[in-house]
C-alpha cells in the first residue's frame, strides 16, 4: 500500500470524538442510591453534605469538637434512614440540615441537663453536713440558732443557699436569678456552709 492511500484509508474512516461526561448525579439520586446500600454513593453524598450539615451544627453548639461529633451522628442518620426520605415533601439538603439542627438541639439539652445533675449532686453533697446540725437544732426549737448563723454570712451566701436549700434551686438557676457567675455562687455556697455548719455547731 503506496503512502497516498494509506492517508485516504485513514481519512475514510468516521471521525470518533471522545466521550461526554456524564453529568453529576443530584443528591436524591444519591440518596437513593445510598438507600439500596450503596457504599460509594454515601461517600459522595458525605462530600457533598458535611460541610452545611457542620455548619448547622456548630451555628448551634459554638464547639468544634462537639460540632464534629454531632456531625458523625448526623450522617450516620442519613446512611441509616435514607429509604424513608420523601422526594416529595422536601430536598436532600433541606432534610439533611433539619436533622443536624434536631440533633444540635438535642446535644445542648443534653449538656445542659448533664450539668444540672452536677449541680444537684454538689448541692447534696454540700447539704448534708448543714442537714444533720439544722435538724438537730431545729428537733430542739433551736431556730434562733439557725437564725443567728445566717445572720453572720454575707449578703450573697446568705441569698444563695436560702435560694438552693429552701427553694430548691440549681447553681445555675440560683446564678441566673442573681445575674452572678456560676462559679462565684458555687463558691459562696461552700464557703456560706463551711461557716454556717462551724456556726452551729460553736452555739451548741
Amino acid at each position: 500500500m503506496t503512502t497516498a492511500h494509506a492517508t485516504v484509508t485513514v481519512l475514510r474512516q468516521p471521525f470518533r470524538s471522545a466521550p461526554e461526561p456524564e453529568p453529576p448525579s443530584t443528591s436524591e439520586e444519591l440518596l437513593g442510591r445510598v438507600a439500596r446500600g450503596d457504599e460509594q454513593a454515601f461517600a459522595a453524598l458525605y462530600d457533598r453534605l458535611a460541610a452545611p450539615v457542620f455548619g448547622t451544627v456548630l451555628h448551634v453548639l459554638r464547639s468544634r469538637a462537639l460540632a464534629e461529633e454531632v456531625t458523625q451522628e448526623v450522617m450516620v442518620e442519613i446512611w441509616r434512614k435514607a429509604s424513608r426520605f420523601d422526594a416529595g415533601r422536601a430536598k436532600v439538603s433541606t432534610w439533611a440540615l433539619t436533622i443536624a439542627h434536631r440533633r444540635a438541639i438535642d446535644r445542648v439539652r443534653s449538656e445542659q441537663a448533664a450539668r444540672d445533675r452536677e449541680d444537684r449532686v454538689e448541692l447534696l453533697d454540700l447539704r448534708r453536713p448543714y442537714d444533720d446540725v439544722a435538724e438537730a437544732a431545729l428537733s430542739t426549737e433551736e431556730h434562733h440558732l439557725v437564725r443567728q448563723a445566717l445572720s453572720g454570712l454575707t449578703e450573697l451566701q446568705r441569698e444563695s443557699i436560702l435560694l438552693a436549700y429552701f427553694h430548691g434551686l440549681t447553681c445555675q438557676e440560683v446564678a441566673d436569678r442573681l445575674g452572678v457567675a456560676l462559679g462565684t455562687i458555687k463558691t459562696r455556697v461552700r464557703d456560706g456552709m463551711i461557716r454556717l455548719r462551724d456556726a452551729l455547731g460553736a452555739t451548741r
